[in-house]
């Protein structure tokens, strides 16, 4: 292809450029001044006009704040290209695609410009409506303030018209005492001169030697100058224009000139404190000091002044077995940092806080002068019981008679017959294992006699003793047919440590094989000496099953009573003994009381033990309900708070402060000897090994409830003496009254079993006993108790191993046999051998080893024994140390279940 183009055509022809919409921008800077001599650097563009078909080019400048953006301009299309004329060659022509593009480029320009105005319009409106918004607040404040402003104005005249009034009524030359006193008045200025001008309150008048004072301002100017040549200056607060200057000119004239504003507007200070009506209205009151406060300072005064020593205050202080320090010092009326500093002295040092012994206070409180009352914790209990009554008004009582004697000797059935009941019959196992008290009506006197019937078992000790503590005679029962028995020479004791008479009742002579003189006999060995002896002991043969000699005996009860002449005062208050206790589901804590002094009634306030309580009821022997129980009168008591203790002694106290006071305390020994019998104490050296041999010993677990506190009492104690060193019972729940729930958590806890005396279990504790699988035995007899408590503990022994010889044999010779080892050829010597027993191997009479026989054959065949005289082939298992001359010994091992 030929190139036609010439080369002028060629150099006349200009390189393409690539097409755009960004306008020709000339740039400059301009900076502006503002006012305050403050200034500003701002950039000032110029921007050509977009000339579409060869349109003029403007040639007004724009100038536009670099801050703020300005909106975009359609950019000028750019003109045709010139025709060359020379050559008639175009120079460059747009197309129609780049046509389009500027078309476009151009409407979204202006759809861009249209937006951005509307964008405009809108923020102004928004923010004129703001400028509207905080020109209303501004308006609202000031209405405001010049409302407060109005509510003090009106206050000072209320203030003003309130002084003129307080005037009037005090008088012209007085004032009350609250009114401030008047300032004093300033001379009064001359009245000025026709056409002068006339200063504003708080200015100088400008003329020679006046001077017109405001409260709060002062104008002054030297007397005697010449007018118009020193200026006069005044300055004061102006309500309307502030601070002004009089500056005069030539000829008088005044000319105010305005001053600028000082920092603070002078004045009183602002008050401080709460805002009220009465410190508004009283703002320009001085206030003085109070009377009491100017008396305060006198005596402070009065007392700096002399130094004359105080009178010392001797006191009376009670001090108890543990004090603090501070409490020591507030009853001594002594600071405690001298208590501190004296026991510093005696070389103890200690905090206010301390507590220290009875000894140590008594000491300070002596050193420092005072008397000291010694108390103790149990003063509580001082004239609680045994009070001396020194009233002549005494009346005959009852005596108490107690019945004791061995176990199945007849005691119930001997006061049934008195009693013509049938007790006996309701009783579990036909024993007695509560203590019940009655009473009986002598058929010939007429007067009452008090019975106590106690348990025969040899677990029932602490009853028995209760039942001789209150006694006046004990009545010794003894079986014909039987003689002297165990419990029958503890009964005898129990009488001579309570220095009480006896009478001995010889029952069921109606046997044919009963014998009363064998008794008589041995009742010599116990020094119990009958009066058919020669001795002052009474003796009487009955037979409760007949009735026989009863009234007899009910005679010499009366005669020997008589004899120790029982006198009271039944109008003092009450005292007695808690022969049982129980708790009844349906009434309550139940205790069985026999009334030894005074007279109890409903109503009283009564303690007993840990326990106290307001009498309810009182219900008889008979099961009737009484109003009041005097001496030697058993009584039922409804009332307590809790079931007390069996044995416990009752009192009635004036009023409940003195039985908490009672029960508190007792309550509180009672926690610290339990505390301590579980502790324990280190002790000796002895103390401390026993104590580590019955670490190891083995425990079972139990939960025991019970019908009453005494039955209780002889269970616990019968499972105590059952332990040994190897095991022993654990009590870890014991109480009186049902089964409850409680009691099955607790026994889930530990793997406890849980047994009832005459008690059950309510509905929702068996089931739970049943779904948790906890066993719980019912018992009636305290023997079967007794019994299974002690085969189950005899369980937990471990077995007692013995060995049975069964004979010896002699080693002959050792063959070595493939596949088993050495085996010994022996020959029996005395008794037999027996394959899998245990044997020795004896070696110069040493034992080298001790093992099982794990073979034992008669030539070719596996025997079971072999008989002495015999021979035999052995082996042990792993071992193989066999030699020609041992003795083997054969033996079996029993194991032996121990018991209790």
């Amino acid at each position: 292809m030929v190139d036609t183009k010439t080369p002028d055509d060629k150099k006349l022809s200009v390189p393409s450029k690539t097409l755009s919409l960004k306008p020709r921008v000339e740039t400059g800077t301009v900076r502006q001044s503002f006012s305050h001599g403050r200034s500003k650097q701002v950039v000032v563009e110029k921007r050509g006009k977009r000339r579409i078909d060869g349109s003029p080019e403007p040639q007004a400048p724009t100038v536009v704040a670099k801050p703020t953006p300005a909106a975009p301009t359609p950019a000028p299309s750019r003109p045709a290209p010139p025709r060359n004329a020379g050559s008639g060659v175009v120079l460059r022509t747009l197309t129609e695609d780049e046509r389009s593009a500027r078309a476009s480029a151009l409407a979204d320009a202006k759809v861009r410009e249209v937006e951005e105005r509307r964008v405009a319009e809108e923020e102004a409106q928004r923010r004129a409506v703001r400028e509207a918004a905080e020109r209303a607040d501004r308006e609202a404040a000031e209405s405001r303030r010049k409302a407060e402003e109005e509510r003090h104005r009106h206050e000072d005249e209320a203030k003003r018209k309130a002084e003129t009034e307080a005037k009037k009524r005090f008088g012209e030359g007085e004032q009350p005492q609250s009114a401030p006193r008047p300032a004093a008045a300033a001379p009064a200025a001359p009245a000025p001169r026709p056409g002068a001008p006339t200063a504003r309150p708080g200015t100088a008048t400008g003329r020679p030697g006046t001077t017109t004072a405001r409260p709060g301002t002062t104008t002054q100017r030297p007397a005697g100058g010449p007018v118009g040549r020193a200026p006069a200056v005044a300055a004061g607060p102006d309500e309307d224009d502030g601070p002004r200057q009089i500056r005069r000119g030539p000829g008088g004239a005044a000319r105010p000139v305005v001053a600028p504003k000082p920092t603070h507007k002078p004045g009183p200070q602002k008050e401080r404190g709460r805002l009220t009506v009465v410190t508004a209205l009283n703002a320009d009151e001085v206030r003085e000091r109070s009377i009491a406060s100017f008396r305060r300072r006198t005596q402070r005064l009065k007392g700096h002044a002399s130094n004359e020593p105080k009178e010392k205050l001797i006191r009376e202080v009670v001090i108890p077995e543990a004090i603090t320090i501070q409490e020591l010092a507030n009853r001594m009326a002594e600071r405690a940092v001298d208590v501190i500093r004296m026991l510093m002295k005696q070389g103890a040092m200690h905090k206010i806080t301390d507590v220290i012994d009875a000894d140590t206070a008594q000491l300070i409180a002596e050193e420092l002068g005072h008397t000291v009352k010694r108390v103790a914790a149990s003063d509580v209990e001082e004239g609680l019981f045994d009070a001396i009554d020194d009233s002549t008004d005494t009346e005959t009582r009852s005596p108490v008679v107690t019945v004791m004697g061995h176990v199945d000797h007849g005691k119930t059935s001997l006061l049934d017959a008195l009693r013509h009941a049938n007790v006996v019959s309701g009783e579990a196992g036909g024993i007695t294992q509560h203590i019940g008290a009655y009473q009986v009506v002598s058929p010939e006197s007429g007067k009452k006699i008090t019975f106590i019937d106690t348990p025969g078992h040899a677990a029932f000790t602490a009853m028995r003793a209760r039942g001789a503590k209150v006694t006046d005679i004990v009545v010794l029962v003894v079986a014909a047919d039987d003689g002297v028995m165990p419990q029958t020479i503890e009964a005898i004791n129990h009488a001579k440590a309570a220095r009480v008479p006896i009478i001995v009742a010889i029952n069921k002579i109606d046997k044919p094989d009963a014998k009363p003189e064998r008794v008589r006999t041995e009742l010599l060995q116990h020094e119990v000496q009958v009066e058919s002896f020669g001795g002052e002991v009474v003796d009487v043969e009955v037979s409760a099953k007949n009735k026989t000699n009863l009234d007899k005996l009910l005679e010499m009860i009366a005669l020997q009573a008589d004899i120790l002449d029982l006198k009271t005062n039944s109008e003092r208050p009450a005292e007695g003994t808690v022969i049982e206790a129980k708790l009844d589901r349906g009434r309550g804590p139940v205790a069985t009381v026999l009334v030894q002094r005074g007279t109890l009634r409903v109503g009283d306030i009564i303690v007993a033990g840990a326990e106290m309580g307001r009498v309810r009821a009182l219900i008889s022997d008979q099961g009737e309900t009484v109003q009041e129980a005097g001496p030697s009168v058993p009584v039922e008591v409804l009332g307590f708070n809790g079931p007390p203790e069996a044995g416990d002694r009752l009192a009635v106290v004036e009023n409940e402060a003195r039985a908490r006071q009672v029960t508190s305390y007792r309550a509180h020994q009672k926690r610290e000897n339990a505390a301590a019998s579980i502790s324990g104490m280190r002790g000796s050296l002895e103390q401390m090994m026993s104590q580590l041999k019955t670490a190891g010993r083995k425990e079972f677990p139990l939960i025991i409830k019970a019908d009453v506190q005494g039955s209780l009492e002889a269970i616990l104690g019968s499972l105590e003496k059952l332990g040994t060193d190897e095991v022993a019972a654990r009590i870890l729940h014991a109480g009186v009254g049902g089964i409850s729930e409680s009691d099955v958590t607790l026994a889930e806890g530990f793997n406890a079993a849980i047994i009832g005396f005459s008690v059950r279990a309510n509905k929702e504790a068996a089931a739970a006993a049943k779904r948790n699988g906890i066993e719980i035995r019912y018992y009636n007899i305290i023997y079967d108790l007794v019994d299974d408590v002690k085969k189950a503990m005899s369980g937990l022994l471990a077995p007692t191993l013995r060995e049975t010889m069964l004979g010896n044999a002699a080693i002959l010779e050792i063959f070595n046999i493939s596949k088993v080892g050495k085996v010994a050829g022996c020959r029996v010597t005395d008794g037999t051998v027996e394959r899998g027993a245990n044997v020795r191997l004896i070696r110069d009479n040493v034992v080298v080893h001790e093992g099982k026989l794990s073979t034992l054959k008669r030539f070719k065949d596996e025997v079971k024994e072999v008989q002495s005289g015999q021979e035999c082939g052995m082996a042990f298992e792993n071992y193989h140390d066999m030699r020609a001359g041992d003795v083997i010994e054969c033996y079996r091992v029993e194991t032996i279940q121990r018991s209790l």
